[in-house]
Parts: structure tokens; C-alpha cells; sequence
């Protein structure tokens, strides 16, 4: 049972599927496993000891090719901190660490079917995102 944080509820907050036309399409399936993708993480208190926590992944072709396809998804999670005790390095910890770890099985899934509904019926994520390795990272 976790005690620090309990997650209230999460949502889709943007979505962009971008294959401006055939072409496109046809290029974005021929180099899909040449694609990369990104996370962001953005949060933003709220009242009574709520965060808002932004999950944006945006998976894209990191060439300049003139036709292809763009995908971004910004999932917002609200968690109730439960300990009002925790220091700010705690709650950076929950938010870009502990609770990515806990979302983001589902996250990927939700994304991935998007993008084989989108016309990438075949499409895996190669590599799985370290949160716990990119925040240790980033602060040691």
C-alpha cells in the first residue's frame, strides 16, 4: 500500500494524430521503427494537496523527411499527497519517478492503440522507459 500519494484519476487531456496525406502514411510505415519518442513531465499543484502530473509522450520521426506522421498524447494524472510532512524532494520523486513507474504500463498501452488504430496495426515500442533511472539521472 503506497502512503505517500493515492491517484485520484487520469485522463487523456490532448491527443494529435498528424498523417497530413497518403504519402505521408506510407513513409511514416516504412521508417516507423526509426521513430523516437519522447517524454515530458510537467505538474501543477492544485487546492487541498492535489498535484496535476502531465505524462506528454510525443513519438516522431527525428529526421527532417518531408512527408511524415506525428503523434503526441498528454496524460494527466491528480494525486492526493497523503503525507503533508513530505519535503520537496520527496513529491519531485513521486511525481517523476514512483508515479510514472505506476502509470505508465497503462499510458503506453492507450498510445500504442491509438497509433495502431491510426494505421500502424504492427507498431511496438522498442526500448521501455527507466523512470527510476532517468531521475536518478537527473539529480545525482
Amino acid at each position: 500500500m503506497n502512503d505517500k500519494y493515492k491517484i485520484l484519476f487520469n485522463y487523456i487531456k490532448d491527443l494529435s494524430v498528424e498523417i497530413p496525406n497518403p504519402e505521408a502514411l506510407i513513409t511514416s510505415r516504412n521508417n516507423i521503427g526509426k521513430y523516437e519518442i519522447k517524454v515530458n513531465i510537467s505538474s501543477k499543484p492544485l487546492k487541498l494537496k492535489m498535484v496535476e502530473i502531465v505524462t506528454k509522450l510525443t513519438y516522431t520521426d527525428p529526421k527532417n523527411n518531408k512527408h511524415k506522421a506525428f503523434f503526441e498524447i498528454q496524460y494527466a494524472t491528480v494525486i492526493d499527497i497523503l503525507d503533508p510532512q513530505l519535503k520537496k524532494k520527496d513529491v519531485e520523486k513521486i511525481i517523476l519517478c514512483d508515479l510514472q513507474t505506476e502509470i505508465y504500463p497503462g499510458l503506453e498501452k492507450k498510445f500504442l492503440n491509438i497509433l495502431h488504430s491510426s494505421g500502424f496495426p504492427n507498431l511496438e515500442f522498442g526500448q521501455k522507459i527507466d523512470f527510476v533511472k532517468l531521475y536518478n539521472d537527473k539529480f545525482n
